[in-house]
């Protein structure tokens, strides 16, 4: 007997992709009505919900954006200049520059959270029902039931080349 080849749930990967382009659409939209650039606003969000343990440096940053360093720059520039971002030297080590929100940052960033979060409570429920069907039909299709983590492949830590969104 052949084992039947393992098959992509196609429609479930079509309708997360397509749910997280409507939510990313929202979030564009709405940095913009608040009078700030998308990506600006992931990074004043990057800033402020870093990891423990992770210091808001330009190449923590730049990883956590998928940017590259010049252009992590010129967004901390760009907020540096709104007042929405400050710069710091690290007390262990004063070569090592840190970035941190401003009072005005974390003002706007609330307000401009809180929306996203009323977005979210209306589709989250979608988003976790299709990520529910993916994972159980990926655990389903599982011949030797394998989980997710026995299928992850190497990364690498580079920064991708972003794309001009602003």
């Amino acid at each position: 007997m052949s084992e039947t080849p393992v098959q992509p749930d196609f429609k479930s990967m079509a309708e997360l992709r397509y749910q997280i382009r409507r939510f990313l659409r929202f979030s564009e939209n709405a940095a913009r009505e608040a009078g700030i650039e998308p990506q600006q606003h992931q990074l004043l969000l990057a800033v402020r919900g870093l990891p423990e343990g992770l210091k808001p440096t330009v190449g923590v940053l730049a990883e956590r954006m998928q940017l590259q360093h010049h252009s992590t720059v010129e967004l901390i520039d760009r907020l540096v200049d709104r007042g929405f971002l400050c710069r710091l030297r690290a007390t262990d080590d004063r070569r090592q520059v840190l970035v941190k929100l401003t009072h005005d940052g974390e003002d706007f960033l609330e307000k401009l959270s809180l929306h996203h979060l009323q977005e979210l409570q209306s589709v989250g429920p979608t988003f976790v029902k299709v990520l529910q069907s993916l994972i159980e039909s990926s655990r389903s299709s599982d011949p030797k039931g394998m989980d997710s983590e026995s299928h992850n492949s190497k990364t690498t830590n580079t920064p991708r080349k972003e794309k001009n969104h602003g």
